[in-house]
This record gives C-alpha cells, structure tokens and sequence, in this order.
C-alpha cells in the first residue's frame, strides 16, 4: 500500500515571484494530525549544452541566498504553466547566446523533497549555433565554456555544488560511458 498525507487545512504565509509559502494541517495514515511547511515553486529547466569539441557551456554567478559566486549549467524557473523544454530552450539562448539542433532528454530532479515542490527538468544539448545572448536586467552573469572532463571533475571534487548541474553532469557522463550520448 502507498504511503500517503492528506491535506485538511491550508494556510499561506506568504506569496511572491518566485515562491508561495503554506503552513498546512494533514491527516497521516495511520490517522493522526500533523503540520507541514510547503515552499510552492512553478520548477524549473537546465540546459547541458555541449560545443562539437565536447566543451560545456557554463555560468558563473552569484547567488544571494548562498552569499557565494557559483558554477552553473544555464537554468532557469518555469512560469506558471509554462513547457519546460520551452523553458530550457529560452535559457540557454538568453544565458548563453546559443541555440540547439538536438537534444536529449536527462529527466526531472526533485532537489529538496522535505518542503519544496519545485522540479527542474534536464536537457543535454548538441549541434550548437550561436545566437544572440539576452540576459534579464537583474541577470550577471559569466559564461564560459570548459571540457567535460574538466567539468566532471568539478564535480567530483566538490567545486561545482548545484544539484541540477551535479545531477546532468553525473547522468551525461554514465550514458558517454555506455555509448549513448
């Protein structure tokens, strides 16, 4: 049998751009009561985009609520409603000035199940063309682009901490090791 919660009162706290905020009363199953804080976001789309020579495309900004500079694939949130694979697309263009002929299909990550709903759906992209970049006005932001396999040992020493561009290097390498990517 699943387990599952069932939702008996909402209450929001708060409601902004980017996240909706609930204190919420469930009935757990084995029938007692219980509160839940739940951080509402629309999710997000997260591009690995690969130049012929195998160099990714990264971005390097600064994030407020980490008050650190970090390395990123271009990503950005979902609007309300909003296709994520529109989503991915319109970020590597804006972030990074780049457009893709092909794409795979990396899956959808949950980065913080204990009280966020957000998703971010991942893309790896090839047959790169370049565009024009067009960044949001409150958008800074360096792009650079560095081999894979500089990339993945980022990763793997710990430098690169995004979840989203962890998660699609670690997926993009293992289909590269079986031959599917």
């Amino acid at each position: 049998m699943p387990h599952t919660e069932k939702t008996l009162e909402t209450k929001e706290i708060f409601n902004g751009h980017v996240i909706r905020v609930t204190h919420d009363k469930v009935l757990l199953e084995n029938g007692d009561t219980s509160y839940r804080e739940v951080v509402h976001h629309h999710g997000g789309a997260c591009v690995l985009a690969l130049t012929d020579d195998d160099r990714v495309y990264m971005v390097r900004q600064y994030r407020y609520a980490l008050a650190e500079e970090i390395w990123e694939l271009p990503a950005g949130k979902l609007e309300a409603g909003e296709d994520p694979f529109g989503a991915a697309k319109r970020e590597l263009a804006e972030e990074c000035g780049v457009t893709a002929g092909r794409y795979t299909d990396l899956g959808c990550l949950y980065p913080t199940v204990g009280y966020d709903s957000e998703k971010i759906y991942i893309w790896a992209a090839r047959d790169l063309t370049a565009t024009d970049q067009h960044l949001d006005p409150d958008e800074f932001l360096d792009v650079v682009t560095l081999p894979f396999d500089k990339v993945l040992a980022m990763v793997m020493s710990g430098e690169i901490k995004d979840s989203k561009t962890v998660a699609a290097v670690l997926k993009y390498a293992l289909l590269r090791k079986e031959g599917k990517a």
